[in-house]
């Protein structure tokens, strides 16, 4: 929960949102956030939840009765349903590393965050960090896919990016920020 504390104070103070700001989410679950869980983190903290419109491929019926004030869409983050443009910034934690068809899908889905957002936060775990952000198994992420599979809990993808795989996600210059087990794109630069 601190590594999630932390990025969401590094988004408030490079993009300084403010209650009129809106914010898209792409990758939100189908959970309500604690009791053990911190998925969905940035809709249970961020100051401003009425201005986010949380993105999951899931159906969301358990995440809109637990945020109530956030606006659940249903769809793959590789063809988000909104205009060009339509928010202020976009925000993804850890999920380009589970979307599926390898380089081009994260492309796709990167492509498809900058299109309808203006500024976008893009984390995900640092291949080079010795340990599987996830399990917190030791180097199992640098296994190939097969092996890799039988070790990892996941019923999707994990294909965990280097900065430089990162950086060439995007149709224009980012800023990477790398915090150890963490790498995390701002941009435009």
């Amino acid at each position: 929960m601190r590594s999630r504390e932390r990025k969401l104070q590094l988004f408030l103070d490079l993009f300084e949102p403010g209650p009129a700001t809106t914010v898209v989410d792409v990758g939100v679950t189908n959970a309500p956030f604690g009791g053990g869980s911190s998925d969905n983190f940035f809709e249970a903290l961020y100051p401003w939840p009425g201005q986010i419109t949380g993105v999951g491929h899931t159906e969301l019926d358990r995440f809109a009765a637990a945020f109530p004030d956030v606006h659940a869409v249903h769809a793959d983050g590789r063809e988000l349903p909104f205009a060009d443009g339509s928010f202020d910034v976009g925000f993804s934690n850890a999920v380009v590393e589970h979307v599926a068809g390898g380089r081009e899908g994260q492309r796709r889905f990167v492509h498809e965050l900058c299109r309808v957002a203006r500024r976008v936060f893009v984390t995900t775990p640092n291949r080079w960090f010795p340990l599987e952000v996830h399990t917190l198994l030791p180097f199992v992420h640098w296994l190939p896919p097969g092996p890799r599979g039988r070790l990892v809990p996941f019923d999707d993808v994990l294909d965990p990016l280097t900065r430089k795989e990162l950086s060439a996600l995007f149709p224009y210059s980012v800023r990477v920020i790398n915090t150890g087990m963490t790498l995390i794109a701002v941009g435009p630069e």
